[in-house]
């Protein structure tokens, strides 16, 4: 793959080389923070709220930033520290080799769906503002993606520092306005039952309501997709490189709870003030639309409504394309040992996105959400658990992250036992299989057994299905003096290219080394390392 073209893949089977990795830590944490301007979480606040009422939610709400924060901190922080995505990560952190590509299924889903909402809410803006109707408002939201995610994070970087300020000022606009401008609606929002009127503090209703804004529990691995491009670090930038590892990372969930709280605002607010608004109080687009009526003129307002919708759309939907094009292309290639290009990928992602848009998904939010949190708590919540009690308590699991066929079992049970597990009883709770008590609470039962597991399968197997062997047949080391991966360059025999240390693997042929690419597609042929001998 020549030069040009990596760049146009922006390494999707393998850790961001230090020669790419450019960008200043404000840039990368910038352009992270810039894929969670999605309008989904108004709707999820509202949905919720409308569902359960104020305070019901207000604490789901709570629950659900808890659990993100604590879950996807370790995780970011091994993405930011040795450069590598979430697929990487999960591989060495208990799952194997092709143990993780069920987690690239789960992370795929979890890139349309939500591109699918996200498309949704831009076709309810096209409709309202330039009168297109839905289905063809479906097929603009999705084509305009294609051409953006092309180039990656050279392209993205560029889109989300630009984009941000605006969308800022926007969003922030209706919201400030209503607390000087309406300061009863403060204590209508406090009051507010539900729809059913049966929103007093209930556990249960707490539980449910935490179950759907936990299915954003997988966006740590978009935000995941920007943050392995952050720099070295090291004694000058340290205290920048932790800030913005934390903000960008499990600090997402910050921005992302204040969206829901402020959609469930603005709903109860058109719900009661509008005539009729209880009809479409879940709808961003005429959230916003409505409350800037109030500040502007009518055409004004509406340009701005569409503005908006449009920004966060596209600010949002170009992590969800890219983010699900890399999942793809590694579970296939990984099954297929055939590398098609990640664009094959990002054309099959927004196909499935336009089908569920065309499907009309926006009307069963909650229980696709509800039911997919699930899956994705099993798997990210499993990782976190091996990263910080297999890693750093038990000493168990192997402190560096391995990712390199050859170097990896192709299924580890500790992490995907702990999965399929956590997986599958928790959704056996959610669908009442376990009661009807325990379906409220699938989400606990989740995040639970993700997390009580893992050690337990580990301690069991001894750790021996982590590392297939611990000696990579190269004599430079994997790290530098201050522990980031090493910039020292390699060729491989294979094809040709030169690769910095950490991809790079001893030839079994001994002529040499080969790069994960070539080992991940069979391209290295007989420098494929055999199977030892003795586990």
């Amino acid at each position: 793959m020549g030069k040009s073209a990596e760049t146009l893949e922006d390494y999707t089977l393998r850790f961001a080389p230090r020669s790419y990795r450019r960008w200043s830590v404000g840039v990368v944490a910038t352009s992270a923070l810039g894929g969670i301007a999605y309008l989904a979480d108004f709707a999820i606040g509202a949905n919720i709220g409308i569902s359960y009422g104020t305070v019901n939610a207000l604490w789901g709400i709570l629950v659900f930033a808890v659990v993100i924060f604590l879950s996807g901190f370790p995780l970011a922080y091994y993405a930011a520290r040795y450069n590598l995505d979430l697929d990487l990560i999960t591989r060495g952190s208990g799952f194997g080799y092709y143990g993780s590509v069920v987690t690239n299924v789960i992370f795929a889903t979890f890139t349309f769906i939500f591109f699918a909402l996200e498309g949704s809410i831009m076709a309810q803006g096209l409709q309202l503002g330039l009168g297109i109707p839905l289905w063809i408002g479906y097929a603009v939201s999705t084509i305009i993606i294609f051409p953006l995610v092309v180039y990656g994070m050279s392209l993205l970087s560029k889109l989300q520092l630009w984009t941000t300020p605006v969308w800022l000022v926007l969003m922030v606009l209706p919201f400030v306005y209503l607390l000087i401008s309406h300061p009863e609606s403060v204590s209508t929002f406090f009051a507010y039952q539900g729809e059913k009127g049966q929103g007093s503090p209930s556990l249960g209703s707490v539980f449910l309501a935490a179950g759907v804004c936990l299915s954003l529990i997988a966006q740590i691995a978009e935000q995941i997709d920007y943050l392995r491009f952050m720099p070295p670090r090291t004694a000058e930038n340290s205290r920048r490189w932790w800030t913005a590892m934390v903000l960008a990372g499990p600090g997402w969930v910050i921005f992302g709870a204040a969206k829901q709280v402020i959609g469930l605002f603005l709903a109860v607010y058109l719900i009661a003030n509008v005539a009729g608004g209880a009809g479409f109080a879940n709808e961003p687009v005429q959230q916003f639309l409505i409350t800037y009526t109030n500040i502007m003129p009518s055409w004004l307002a509406l340009t701005l409504a569409v503005i908006l919708v449009v920004i966060s759309q596209i600010k949002i939907n170009v992590t969800n394309a890219y983010s699900g094009s890399l999942a793809w292309t590694n579970s296939f290639t990984r099954v297929a040992k055939h590398y098609p290009g990640r664009l094959v990928f990002l054309g099959v992602n927004l196909a499935i996105a336009l089908i569920l848009m065309e499907a009309n998904m926006f009307d069963f939010l909650n229980t696709i959400l509800g039911f997919y949190a699930n899956c994705g708590m099993a798997w990210v919540v499993v990782v976190a658990s091996d990263i910080t009690i297999n890693k750093y308590v038990l000493g168990i699991s192997p402190k560096q992250p391995e990712f390199r066929r050859g170097m990896l079992y192709a299924v580890n049970p500790v992490g995907f036992g702990s999965m399929v597990i956590a997986a599958g009883v928790s959704i056996l709770a959610f669908f009442g299989a376990l009661g009807e008590t325990l379906a409220s609470y699938s989400p606990l039962v989740a995040i639970v057994l993700a997390f009580v597991f893992p050690p337990i399968i580990a301690l069991a197997t001894k750790g021996k299905y982590y590392l297939r062997r611990t000696d990579d047949g190269i004599d430079a080391p994997m790290y530098d003096e201050l522990g980031n991966p090493s910039g020292e360059t390699l060729s491989c025999v294979s094809c040709g290219q030169d690769f910095e240390r950490p991809d790079m693997t001893a030839s079994a042929a001994g002529s040499g080394h080969v790069c994960s690419l070539c080992l991940s597609t069979d391209r290295a042929g007989t420098h494929v390392l055999p199977e030892p001998t003795t586990s």
